[in-house]
Parts: structure tokens; sequence; C-alpha cells
């Protein structure tokens, strides 16, 4: 059984990884609160401390919005943070699993599904830290494997922490009566997050590099989001907009590893099985 010290274990994707996998892998779960004040030092001292097999670096501060207002706190949570990780796992000859974001793509005008090799210039500040960590961190642990995630979902449940988004968007605005925009010249892949924390397993076995990680989606997001309010069966009103954006991803690089999502349409019939209803 891998030894994995686990960061974030209190967010969204971290608390899923202690539900779901802890019995078969040996969680240890950083302090609670460290992440935010901890400097490099310390991060030195927990990895020596524990000596984990594998780190896995699931905080982060991911609102995209956030990270523009605030370039600072984004630069120390997503690329100082994760540097510091990769420096304590080199010394100590252990792995590190990192997320990183689909964000990255933000900015390419080229149709998809992307490859992982494409050259980026992030249009946001988040996407820009999460490429800068993806490459000082790779110079640092050439091991390390580095995951672009899409957007997640879930639903509320079991007390885990939830956060906004697709199919809880659209329960929202049903419910208010309110409208939705989403645009038929917009595309990206989304996520149940509970089959992204099993693809975890696998992940742990990967050879280094980055990877796209998550469920492809050839559909634009207008198309999606209605095929979300019928899986739902919600009648949100989805209005078409005229934002150009491609963050789809070609996934294939990680299914060759054993890395296997549903594609976006067929993840959310999974979540309603999962949760009894479907």
């Amino acid at each position: 059984m891998k030894r994995i010290l686990l960061t974030g274990a209190g967010g969204l994707v971290g608390s899923r990884v202690l539900t779901q996998l802890s019995d078969r892998l040996e969680l240890i779960p950083a302090p609670r609160g460290l992440m935010a004040r901890c400097d490099a030092g310390e991060i030195r001292r927990l990895v020596a401390e524990t000596h984990p097999d594998v780190i896995l670096h699931t905080a982060a501060i991911s609102d995209t919005g956030y990270c523009e207002a605030h370039p600072e706190e984004s630069r120390r949570a997503n690329v100082e943070l994760p540097l510091w990780l990769a420096r304590a796992a080199a010394e100590q000859g252990c792995g590190l699993v990192a997320f990183s974001s689909d964000q990255v793509y933000a900015g390419v005008t080229r149709p998809g599904p992307l490859p992982e090799d494409l050259p980026l210039t992030p249009a946001n500040v988040y996407g820009r830290h999460k490429l800068e960590m993806e490459q000082r961190v790779g110079e640092v642990l050439p091991g390390a494997v580095l995951l672009r995630a899409t957007w997640l979902y879930d639903l509320p449940s079991y007390g885990l922490p939830i956060r906004g988004n697709l199919p809880l968007n659209l329960l929202q605005a049903a419910l208010r009566g309110a409208s939705l925009t989403f645009s038929p010249r917009e595309f990206r892949g989304v996520t149940y997050l509970r089959q992204a924390v099993e693809n975890l397993l696998p992940v742990l076995d990967l050879p280094g590099g980055v990877y796209n990680f998550g469920s492809e989606n050839p559909l634009d997001m207008l198309q999606t989001a209605q095929w979300f309010c019928d899986a739902l069966d919600i009648a949100s009103t989805l209005v078409a907009g005229d934002r150009v954006r491609n963050l789809a991803m070609d996934t294939s690089k990680a299914r060759q590893g054993g890395v296997v999502f549903d594609a976006t349409a067929d993840g959310i019939s999974r979540c309603l099985r999962d949760y009894g209803l479907k």
C-alpha cells in the first residue's frame, strides 16, 4: 500500500480522496491550514518526517477571478508552494503528483482537442501561474506527474466541501427561474469529480510529465449545458452567448497509462447513478 502525503485534505478534491481511497492508500493528511501559512523549511520538515512514497498535492487557489485580483497570493499558492514540495520530494527521493488546470490553454485559438505539447501563452493569471508551476516543478523533479484538470463537479453529499459547478449552477438557476448563458463557440471538458479521484490510483504509476486529465467533450458548452439539463430533468433557460474559447483537451496520453474517463455527456449519467438519482 502506497504511503501518500496529501495536501488540501479539507478541500474539494482532497476531502474526496480521503473518503474514497483510504482503504487502498495509506493517506497522511498535511496539518490543517499548514499550506496557507508555511514556508519552504516547514515543507521540508513535513516531508522528511512523514516519509511518503508520493506527495499528492491538491491544495491551490483555483478561483480565476480571485487570482486575477490577488496575483501575489496566486503565485505563492500555485507556483511557490508546489515548487517547495518538489524540492522536498527531490531531497527525500519520493514522487509528486500535483494538479494543474485546463486554464493553461486559455488564449489558444486553434480548434481542439488540444495536446500537452502545444506552445502556450495563457490569457489569465491563474493559467500563467499553473503553466509556470509545471515548468519549474518539472525542472526540479522530472519524475513529477502534473495533471491539467478540467472543470470538475460533484453533487452535495456526505458533508463534503462543494463549490459552484455546472450541474449546481443549472439547478440553482432553475430554482430561481433565472437564465444562464453558454456559448456555442466555447469548448471544454467537464468531469465528474468522484471518477477523477478514482483515476488518481493509476496516476500514481504514471511516468513523470504533464497530462491532460479529465473527460473529453466534443460538444460545445451550450450543447453540454442542455445535455446536463436533460439528464437532471430540469427546465433551465439557456441563452446562447458569443464567448470564443477552446479548453477542450486530448487525453490520449493519460489513457495510454490506464487513466480512462467517461466522456462529459456520459459522466453526468454515472454521477446520477452513483447518487441513486437515475
